[in-house]
């Protein structure tokens, strides 16, 4: 009789993703539930501080100012989850409107000639932006800084060489204004409540982009190269085509935030743009993404914009000074980027 023992057996593992997951912690692991919270508070804030903030006119007002920002947070949050930034959208937009006008009206064409050769040339910009990212090696932050002055400087000099003056020509009174107006910048009326069409904009925008990162192959690779890039690279996940894309993205907001600014107001000013980029970062931070790339999503940047116009309606209804905006701002940034912070170490506590 051998006197060896067999080896006892090991407990079978089961599959990580066979493995129940209670709802808390769900909702825990999700990124944009500090700004879910903080918008709650806010909410709640200027309710009780401003009479009229509850007012559904005043509803329409706020969700028209998150809708502008909104356009371009989600995009921009998409770049950050893949770990980059773009620090030229903000005067892209301007670059896109610009575009339009001066093609449309030195070509006497009708504008819509014009509104496709603005959407040709914005894709180019990011195409351009994705292709010296991914080919230099630089920093995002380099690159794009280097097209957000190229580009301030582009905006004013041709601005001024063809037009004389700062601004765009008015035209109001060419041929499919009224359309891309309709399209871009007019106004739906439900009830007694006026809601801009760049809400519309806003919602498809968002949807979009969390289909695009929750069910689709290239969300995966957007995760992925925000995550390791180089890990990602020897898995076969395609880096270059992805960062290309995302910018091309941030384009394709800009090309519509473009449109309306344009077909908002009939002319445009040239040095418009400059320091938006910032607050589109803003709004995807206060969601829940990382500055380091791989973590987020786009619902939190909706729900960061939502803040946004919340913030800046609200000192308007309090009748507070508007020279306050700012300061809550970054106090706001400041507490959801530690609130996230917390909320994804509960997460990792509880997994």
């Amino acid at each position: 009789m051998s006197g060896s023992t067999a080896a006892p057996e090991k407990p079978a593992q089961l599959d990580e993703r066979l493995v129940h997951t209670s709802p808390l912690r769900k909702l825990l692991g999700r990124p944009e539930l500090g700004s879910v919270v903080g918008a709650a508070a806010v909410f709640l804030f200027f309710a009780i501080v401003a009479d009229s903030f509850l007012q559904a006119s005043s509803f329409g007002t706020v969700l028209y100012a998150a809708s502008v920002l909104g356009i371009m947070a989600a995009p921009v949050a998409l770049l950050m989850i893949g770990g980059e930034f773009d620090l030229s959208a903000g005067v892209l937009v301007t670059s896109s409107a610009l575009i339009s006008s001066m093609f449309s009206y030195q070509m006497t064409a009708n504008v819509w000639v014009g509104v496709l050769v603005s959407l040709l040339v914005t894709l180019a910009i990011g195409a351009f932006n994705g292709f010296m990212l991914t080919r230099t090696k630089l920093p995002s932050f380099i690159i794009t800084l280097g097209t957000f002055l190229m580009l301030t400087g582009l905006n004013l000099g041709f601005t001024k060489l063809i037009s004389g003056t700062v601004s765009t020509k008015a035209i109001g009174d060419m041929e499919g204004f009224d359309s891309a107006h309709a399209l871009f910048a007019s106004t739906l009326t439900v009830g007694s409540v006026e809601f801009k069409v760049t809400i519309l904009w806003w919602i498809a925008l968002v949807a979009l982009a969390t289909w695009i990162l929750l069910r689709t192959r290239f969300g995966n690779w957007i995760f992925a190269v925000g995550g390791e890039a180089e890990a990602a690279r020897a898995v076969g996940v395609p880096v270059i085509r992805t960062k290309i894309g995302l910018y091309l993205g941030v384009a394709f907001a800009a090309w519509i935030s473009g449109q309306h600014l344009l077909f908002s107001y009939d002319v445009v000013q040239s040095g418009e743009g400059v320091g938006n980029e910032l607050t589109y970062i803003i709004a995807a931070v206060i969601g829940g993404c990382l500055i380091t790339g791989g973590y987020g999503s786009a619902i939190g940047s909706a729900v960061g914009a939502f803040i946004f116009g919340m913030t800046s309606k609200g000192i308007v209804y309090a009748e507070w000074n508007p020279d306050w905006f700012k300061f809550f701002l970054g106090a706001m940034l400041l507490l959801a980027t530690l609130l996230n912070a917390w909320v994804r170490k509960r997460a990792e506590a509880t997994a």
